[in-house]
């Protein structure tokens, strides 16, 4: 018996910039886990635009990636990916990055996720919110199932 997808976790960033690496981070210890049947993690680094065929299969997504402005520093945070599109600026370049591309989304894919999150770290992640980021979108994405 094959188990669908109901759940991916898509993590972007620059895991060779200190700022930007909390993704990437999160995604490889993810990796050197056992996931659950039905969670798909997805190394989304800087895809922009081309993580768009990751949205459209209905699944409930959960992003990891560095925030600025929503948390203290260094805290976790799950924010609705509604919240996220708005901060979208209208223009597309590395800068407008995920804002741009979940506002960009109900226009562009057929069957968009039911549910978008995203785990965020406020500046730069110890190890210790890698791994609290790590568990958390796991149980977000288990929500799914």
């Amino acid at each position: 018996m094959t188990v669908s997808m109901a759940a991916r976790i898509i993590c972007i960033g620059n895991r060779f910039v200190g700022e930007d690496d909390f993704g990437s981070r999160v995604y490889d210890m993810l990796a050197g886990m056992a996931l659950p049947a039905g969670v798909e993690i997805v190394d989304g680094g800087l895809a922009g635009l081309n993580l768009l065929r990751y949205l459209d299969d209905g699944r409930s997504i959960v992003f990891i990636d560095a925030v600025s402005g929503f948390a203290p520093l260094g805290e976790i945070t799950v924010i609705d990916g509604d919240v996220i599109a708005r901060q979208a600026t209208g223009s597309y370049g590395h800068e407008a990055g995920l804002p741009f591309l979940l506002g960009v989304l109900p226009t562009v894919v057929d069957n968009p996720p039911p549910r978008i999150r995203l785990v965020g770290c406020e500046g730069s992640a110890s190890d210790s919110a890698v791994q609290d980021a790590a568990r958390l979108s796991l149980q977000l994405a288990l929500e799914a199932l």
